[in-house]
């Protein structure tokens, strides 16, 4: 170690660094690095990192040769003070492979740093120079500093490309051959544009490289097909996979006559993926060859990794830990594996005894034995899959990485995720809302618990269902709704409007479709009844002219023959029907039979006979098909709404707004606001609560109404008194001041607290409530209802996570099922839901822009033809929790 080194501004004893700045990140090749903050115990390995550096890099790093870091320079880099100089470092296996650093400039213009990096030669073109940019400019913000300057050797376009691809609008100037770079750090849009970009990228690569290797390794391989080892290499040899397999056991030669080895190491050839079942004590060899060997990624098929553990069991948490530090993405434990149809790879390193074929539908799903089964069903009802993954306990790769790389997957359609929990629903939420404009998601929750995620069942389901319709995601209620709707989404065109045509021989059918449709708001005429003797001709005719007819968007076929019929012609009459009309472009399903899937008789073939788009699905019963209909039919309407952005209304000071935040958690760290300081707070966004003053006698109550003007209201101020059904504590339209004087007694004796407020009358209207929380799963969830006992004990509430676009806060204000009294009634007049959406969109930026607001609650709110009138705000501030889905790219 060196010698401390009287140095200015350096500190002997740096403070300990801040534990957020600690993070596995992906390069851009999907490999995982580490990335923390640098300590003084760093010394050596930052001398030998130096050494290894190409004489070429440190040239363009330090301007000159620099073949070893001076005391000096060494002593300062690694002691700093993490807010003016920070050093953040990114390992892998232990070696440092990239640095970076910023020091905070002597400048009265801004707060400004000079920044700069160096990644090792063998880890150049890996994207580590744009990952370290990103983190130290987070790390910058945190610090207020505003300005990143950057001092480049003009002939280092790499570097010059790294600042100008992250997004940042960069000034340049020349000082003969250096270049001298600016840049703002503020997070604009372009900025988290590529930042997203990147990390789509990233995160689908990772995930490719699993689902598409050239190699795999089985660790624990045996003969047995009974146990887990054996089962898995049976998968892998019996299929076509189109790269080597090798199994590792060092007690055999060979296991199924393949030849055996003892560890990773000992393989020849290069390894791509390690496909793992021995126990967890033999895990940590296993990462060490692997790592040693350059394996990309594991599927731990081994269970007992503590996985029921609340919070993940601490062997889990070490197993993805280490394997992260050696550069590993792991699916699983307890997984039942994954799968790849492509012919061009042919992978199944599953231990399901079934596999779909070939399809466009990628599956997702956290459960290993209910896995199997689904994999069956699928198999069962003829639907082909492109990619499969059980990750068991999800310890590390999630359904939010395969929507990542099911996003650019040229083979994948369709989307489907069997969801025990979720990991980060932020970030699952921002992800599905851009793939689902383009590609499908299916999704069944269940309710069972899952190590280190947020339960499912642990939510308000009512919340779950409005959060997925928000990002467009199909929402189902079981395995079978699942496979209903993938049926319809994976082979038929979406359905344009919700009015459908019935054609079928049984009128007790049709009329069973009639009245599932309707009761699933689609919009129906009098079924076509062909009766129980009808021909494949009448088929024919029929489902030509539902097709054709400008009055449709779906056709419903029902065919159940009353007796044993050869159902050829018929099959073979819907389907000409259908080629008869290919301008229609509407889908077409059917109770064939009551076969469910894609019946052999009404599949159409692709390559290697798989079935293929356009082919018609069939359900057991017409109400299931309906249902699929309805259900898919509500997605392709989200999905032809215009994508809306996020406005900010006028009026906004949200310095002032985080000021007084600050200055209120310095006082106190977090607390219930009390009513005039959430007034104040609240008109940082030109939001207002209808005019009060707190008054402690009568004359004081009658002092406040004069002020006012009458009518007033006295209200009890104790938090028992607002929210009671018979208005105990309140006296409305009081106009004399008598009737001031006698509503103050009346409520100080009732209350018992000598403080009350007087507040101004408002313009009488329905009473609403809006509401912000935190979540659990998804942050902070916007609620709007409207108010009173009944509605609340029914629960109908709508529900948003924030921030709103302009669309969704009208639409939050139309879902509630009792909305449809603020468009107007006989005994009642329109109110102005435009104002009701402005206040939510108001409500959003104040909780974008000030992530200690805790909770925030306006009941109620007077909606009436002209205004939403608040009549009461409270508000909660906390520290801010972890932040789900904000900052530089990192794995949860």
């Amino acid at each position: 170690m060196t010698e401390p080194i009287d140095t200015p501004n350096t500190p002997a004893v740096p403070p300990p660094p801040p534990q957020h700045w600690f993070a596995d990140v992906l390069a851009s090749d999907g490999g995982v690095v580490r990335l923390r903050p640098i300590a003084p115990a760093d010394a050596d390995r930052l001398q030998e990192f130096h050494a290894g550096l190409s004489d070429r890099s440190r040239y363009l790093r330090y301007f000159g040769p620099y073949p070893k870091i001076s005391p000096k320079d060494l002593y300062r880099t690694t002691h700093v003070d993490y807010r003016d100089r920070v050093g953040l470092l990114l390992e892998l296996g232990g070696a440092i492979v990239a640095v970076g650093r910023y020091e905070l400039l002597d400048r009265t213009d801004r707060r400004a740093a000079e920044v700069a990096f160096v990644v090792a030669d063998g880890h150049q073109g890996r994207g580590l120079g744009s990952v370290l940019l990103e983190h130290l400019a987070g790390a910058a913000a945190e610090n207020r500093i505003e300005t990143f300057v950057a001092e480049v050797l003009a002939e280092n376009t790499v570097m010059v490309t790294v600042f100008r691809d992250a997004g940042y609008q960069v000034e340049r100037s020349r000082d003969g051959s250096v270049l001298h770079l600016e840049f703002a750090i503020d997070p604009t849009e372009a900025l988290l544009s590529v930042r997203d970009s990147r990390e789509r990228a990233s995160e689908a690569r990772s995930v490719g490289n699993l689902l598409a290797p050239r190699s795999v390794a089985v660790i624990g391989a045996t003969p047995s097909a009974g146990r887990v080892g054996g089962a898995v290499l049976n998968n892998l040899l019996s299929g076509v996979f189109q790269g080597p397999v090798f199994p590792v056991n060092p007690n055999r030669r060979a296991v199924r006559g393949v030849r055996a080895y003892a560890t990773v190491r000992e393989i020849p050839d290069e390894v791509d993926l390690a496909v793992v079942a021995v126990p967890p004590v033999e895990i940590a060899s296993v990462l060490d060859d692997c790592m040693a060997k350059g394996v990309k990624g594991l599927v731990v098929l081994t269970a007992g990794f503590d996985e029921g553990a609340t919070g993940g069991g601490a062997a889990e948490r070490e197993l993805v830990e280490a394997a992260r530090g050696h550069g590993m993405r792991v699916v699983g434990p307890s997984a039942l594996g994954i799968a790849n149809t492509d012919r061009n790879v042919a992978l199944n390193a599953t231990l399901a005894s079934i596999l779909p074929g070939r399809g466009r539908i990628g599956f997702f799903c956290q459960s290993g034995p209910l896995g199997a089964a689904i994999l069956g069903e699928a198999a069962a009802r003829n639907l082909g899959l492109s990619t499969f993954v059980s990750a068991g306990t999800r310890a590390d790769v999630s359904g939010n990485d395969l929507l990542q790389y099911w996003d650019s997957d040229q083979d994948t359609d369709v989307i489907l995720l069997y969801l025990e929990s979720f990991g980060n629903p932020r970030k699952f939420s921002r992800i599905a809302r851009r793939v689902a404009r383009t590609k499908p998601i299916v999704a069944v929750s269940s309710g069972r618990f899952a190590a280190r995620t947020v339960p499912v069942g642990d939510m308000d389901r009512s919340i779950v269902r409005d959060l997925f319709a928000q990002a467009g995601i199909v929402q189902v209620d079981s395995i079978s709704e699942m496979f209903d709707c993938a049926a319809l989404l994976g082979y038929q065109p979406l359905p344009r409007g919700s009015r459908l045509a019935v054609v079928g021989n049984s009128a007790a059918l049709n009329w069973l479709a009639v009245d599932a449709a309707r009761g699933e708001g689609l919009e129906i005429a009098q079924p076509v009844n062909l009766g129980p003797e009808a021909t494949p001709g009448a088929y024919l005719d029929a489902v030509v002219a539902a097709l054709r007819s400008s009055e449709t968007d779906s056709v419903i076929v029902v065919f159940a023959p009353p007796v044993p019929l050869p159902s050829a012609g018929f099959a073979d009459a819907i389907r000409a029907a259908v080629a008869a009309v290919p301008e229609a472009d509407k889908p077409i399903l059917t109770t064939f039979v009551a076969e469910q899937g894609i019946p052999n008789l009404l599949a159409e073939r692709g390559e290697g006979a798989a079935a293929v788009r356009g082919s018609i699905p069939s359900y057991p019963d017409p109400e299931r098909a309906a249902r699929a209909l309805a259900l898919v039919g509500r997605y392709a309407q989200w999905r032809t709404r215009p994508v809306s952005s996020v406005r900010r209304p006028d009026g906004i000071d949200a310095e002032r707004a985080r000021g007084l935040v600050t200055h209120w958690m310095a006082a106190s760290g977090g607390r219930w606001l009390t009513d005039l300081e959430v007034v104040d707070l609240l008109s940082c966004y030109g939001i207002s609560v209808v005019e009060f003053r707190a008054v402690h006698n009568a004359e004081e109550a009658v002092e406040a109404a004069e002020e006012l003007g009458y009518p007033v209201a006295a209200k009890a101020t104790g938090e028992i008194w607002r929210r009671r059904a018979d208005l105990t504590g309140v006296r409305l339209d009081l106009w004399r001041p008598e009737a001031v004087r006698q509503g103050y007694r009346d409520l100080a004796a009732v209350s018992g607290d000598p403080v009350l407020h007087i507040q101004k009358m408002a313009t009488k209207g329905v009473g609403c409530v809006l509401r912000v929380q935190d979540d659990p799963s998804f942050g902070s969830v916007i609620e709007f209802g409207l108010s009173g006992l009944i509605i609340e004990m029914l629960g109908d509430r709508a529900y948003r996570a924030l921030p709103l676009t302009t669309d969704e806060s009208t639409a939050l204000i139309d879902a509630p099922r009792a909305s449809p009294l603020l468009s107007g009634t006989p005994a009642s007049p329109r109110v102005d839901k435009a104002a009701l959406a402005e206040l939510a969109q108001r409500i959003s930026a104040l909780f974008d822009d000030l992530p200690e607001m805790r909770e925030l609650s306006f009941d109620p709110v007077l909606a009436s033809p002209d205004s939403a009138e608040i009549l009461y705000a409270r508000g909660r501030i906390g520290p801010e929790p972890s932040r789900f889905d904000t900052g530089p790219r990192r794995l949860a």
